[in-house]
């Protein structure tokens, strides 16, 4: 039992940093903090996470993992309401680490790590809407060209990585509290499924999509 205990301490060590980071931002939080809140010397810290950066690349590659295994289920999309519950659950991951798309490009500049591993997150991101976009035009869904698959897909990535950025702009001082995020999680998802709306393949699509979207979105107010 005891050979479990420092492993028990590491991830209490990332749950609480996690917490930390979501709530005040990671150029916010020292170590000196962490220490503080979990109640253990600098050194246990250290320890288990001889820097900073090693507790941010833990909690990254935390939800890059996660992240990946959701966008996989991106070709499995066949209709509007799988369409909602996938991009619904992806802004559910961006907002169990949401201190990574707060403060993004600090950390990139600083971070090796990161600028490598959340490029290709965000490109495989954009494929996932690819995928999504063209399981929908096998099904008749949408009528929509190779190109403006391209760009479409790219636009709802764009509109998933900086969406909690916009959240923040719009309310700084509660954005990023737990109990914004039904809201702000709902809101995201609403806007991103809104720019299929020109490609619905009828009118009776379009107007179920609408409809969709703004009984969520009378939620998200």
């Amino acid at each position: 039992m005891a050979k479990k205990a420092p492993r028990r301490t590491a991830l209490r060590i990332a749950e609480v940093t996690l917490e930390l980071f979501n709530r005040f931002g990671e150029p916010n939080v020292s170590t000196t903090l962490i220490s503080a809140e979990l109640n253990i010397s600098p050194g246990n810290l250290y320890y288990h996470y001889p820097s900073k950066d090693a507790l941010v690349n833990q909690l990254f590659d935390q939800y890059e993992a996660a992240m990946l295994g959701l966008l996989d289920a991106a070709p499995d999309v066949r209709d509007i309401e799988d369409a909602w519950f996938f991009l619904h659950s992806l802004f559910e991951q961006v907002w169990n680490h949401r201190f990574l798309y707060r403060d993004l490009n600090n950390l990139l500049s600083g971070n090796r790590h990161l600028e490598t591993h959340f490029h290709a997150v965000l490109e495989r991101k954009t494929l996932a809407f690819r995928q999504m976009l063209e399981s929908l035009a096998s099904v008749g869904l949408m009528q929509i060209d190779p190109d403006s698959i391209e760009t479409l897909s790219a636009s709802m990535s764009v509109m998933v990585t900086y969406w909690l950025s916009y959240e923040y702009v719009r309310n700084p001082r509660q954005a990023m509290e737990p109990a914004s995020a039904g809201r702000a999680l709902t809101r995201g998802a609403r806007h991103v499924l809104g720019l299929l709306t020109p490609y619905m393949a009828s009118s009776e699509l379009q107007a179920h999509l609408q409809t969709l979207t703004a009984a969520y979105g009378a939620h998200a107010k």
